[in-house]
C-alpha cells in the first residue's frame, strides 16, 4: 500500500513538471513571435535628435523596447558638456564660475538700463515730440545714460590696488635703480605722513639690489608705532605683510589696499585705486535714475487716462525706479561722509575688530587731514595706486580729538 503510494505522488510530480514546462515553451514562442514582429517595423538604423549637434545616427537593439530604454539623458548630457568646452575655449572668462556669475550680472544691470529707457521712449509720444523741439534736452539725457554705462564698465574692470602690485612696482623700482647704479634720493616719507613706495636705500642701510620683500617689510614696519612685530602684520592667507588700511578680499583672493567693500554688481573690490570711480559711477547713476523717474511722473501725469496696460507697466517700472533711486541716493550720501572723513566701509562697520582703531574714539577720524584736504587727496592725489598712510602718532590723535572751538572754525581747522 505505501508503495503504491509514492508511486501515485511520483506521476503526479511528474505530470505537473510536464505541464509547466510545456507552458514555460509557450510562452517563450510567444515572445519570440512578437520580438519577430517589433522587428520588421524597426529598421536597422534609426536617427536620434540630438538638440546641440543636429542628428545622430544609432543602429538599432534586438527590441524595440531595450531600443527606448537606450539612456537619452546621457547623450544629451555628453553633447551639452562639448558644447560647454567648446564655449569655455572660446571664452575662457567663462570657466571661472565667479567670473561667470559677474558677467551675467553685468549684462543683466546693461539690460535694466536698456529696458526703462525703451519703454520710455516707446510709449511717450511726447517725449519724441519735445526731442524734435528741444533735441538739447534728450542729447544730454542720452549723454548722461552713455556715460553712466562706460563709467560702469570703467569702475568694473579698473584695478582697486593689490598688495602685490604695490610690491611688483616696488621691486621694478628697485631693479631699475640697481641697473642704473643710482640709489634713490625721494624720501620715504613727508609731512602729512603719505607715503609713496620709494625708500631712501641709504638711510634705510640697505641696497637698491636687496630683495623686495626685505624693502617692503621695512617701509610697512615704518608706518606702524615702534615695536610691532612683522608676525601680527602678515596676511595669513597671502603672506605678505599689510599696510595700515589693507585687509584681505575673501572673493578677489588678494589683499586691498584701503580696502573699503567687495562690490557684487561690479564683480571687483572697492579699494584705494577705484574709489574714486565708483563715487562717480554712483552720482552719475543716481542722477540717470533721478531724470528717468521725473520723465516717468510727466508721462503718467499726461497720458493717465489712456491705455490702463501701458499705465500699469509705466507705474510698476517708477516704483522699483523710485526704491533703487533712494538706496542709490543714501549710499551716494554715506560714500561722501567717508570721503570727507577719510574712512572706508571696512573701518567703520568693523572699527572694533581692527587692532590699531580699537582704542581710538569713535569720533575721531584717525587718518583725516581736513574735510578739504580730504577732497582734494581723494580726487586729485589718488592718481597712483601706492600711496600709502602711516598710523598718526599719539600726539596727532590728541590733537585731533581735541573739540572744536569758534576759533577753530575760524582758522579752518576743519578744513
Amino acid at each position: 500500500m505505501l508503495y503504491l503510494c509514492v508511486v501515485v505522488i511520483a506521476v503526479q510530480c511528474n505530470s505537473t513538471n510536464l505541464h509547466i514546462q510545456i507552458q514555460s515553451k509557450s510562452q517563450q514562442k510567444k515572445k519570440q513571435k512578437k520580438r519577430r514582429e517589433e522587428e520588421e517595423l524597426i529598421p536597422h538604423f534609426l536617427i536620434v535628435p540630438d538638440f546641440l549637434c543636429g542628428f545622430i545616427l544609432i543602429r538599432r537593439k534586438p527590441t524595440f523596447s531595450l531600443l527606448l530604454s537606450m539612456p537619452m539623458t546621457s547623450v544629451f548630457r555628453e553633447s551639452c558638456h562639448g558644447a560647454l568646452h567648446g564655449c569655455y575655449r572660446l571664452f575662457p572668462c567663462l570657466a571661472d564660475p565667479a567670473r561667470r556669475s559677474a558677467l551675467g550680472l553685468k549684462v543683466a544691470l546693461v539690460m535694466l538700463h536698456l529696458i526703462y529707457v525703451g519703454i520710455l521712449f516707446i510709449f511717450d509720444d511726447d517725449l519724441i515730440e519735445k526731442a524734435r523741439q528741444e533735441p538739447w534736452y534728450i542729447v544730454l539725457y542720452l549723454l548722461l545714460f552713455v556715460a553712466t554705462l562706460v563709467q560702469y564698465f570703467a569702475t568694473a574692470c579698473s584695478s582697486p590696488g593689490y598688495v602685490l602690485d604695490a610690491m611688483r612696482g616696488l621691486n621694478d623700482k628697485n631693479a631699475a635703480f640697481a641697473k642704473a647704479s643710482i640709489p634713490s634720493k625721494q624720501p620715504a616719507s613727508s609731512k602729512n605722513g603719505s607715503l609713496i613706495i620709494t625708500v631712501d636705500e641709504s638711510r634705510s642701510g640697505k641696497t637698491s639690489s636687496g630683495s623686495n620683500i626685505t624693502s617692503w617689510t621695512k617701509i610697512v614696519l615704518d608706518m606702524y608705532p615702534p615695536g610691532t612685530s612683522v608676525r601680527t602684520l602678515t596676511c595669513s592667507y597671502c603672506n605678505v605683510e599689510q599696510p595700515p588700511r589693507a585687509k584681505h578680499c575673501h572673493d578677489c583672493d588678494k589683499c586691498v589696499l584701503q580696502f573699503d567693500h567687495h562690490c557684487v554688481w561690479l564683480g571687483t573690490c572697492i579699494g584705494q585705486g577705484n574709489h574714486c570711480r565708483f563715487w562717480w559711477y554712483i552720482c552719475e547713476e543716481t542722477t540717470l535714475c533721478l531724470w528717468t523717474g521725473i520723465l516717468y511722473i510727466a508721462y503718467l501725469k499726461a497720458n493717465i487716462t489712456r491705455a490702463w496696460w501701458k499705465d500699469a507697466i509705466m507705474i510698476i517700472l517708477l516704483v522699483t525706479l523710485s526704491i533703487a533711486s533712494i538706496f542709490l541716493l543714501l549710499l551716494l550720501l554715506f560714500h561722501s561722509y567717508l570721503i570727507l572723513t577719510n574712512q572706508t566701509t571696512y573701518e567703520l562697520v568693523r572699527r572694533r575688530r581692527i587692532p590699531y582703531l580699537r582704542g581710538i574714539p569713535e569720533r575721531v577720524y584717525p587718518f583725516s587731514k581736513g574735510a578739504c584736504r580730504n577732497l582734494y587727496e581723494f580726487c586729485c592725489v589718488r592718481s597712483s595706486l601706492y600711496n600709502l598712510e602711516r598710523l598718526p602718532t599719539p600726539i596727532e590723535l590728541e590733537e585731533k580729538s581735541r573739540p572744536y572751538t569758534c576759533l577753530d572754525f575760524l582758522t579752518c581747522r576743519c578744513c
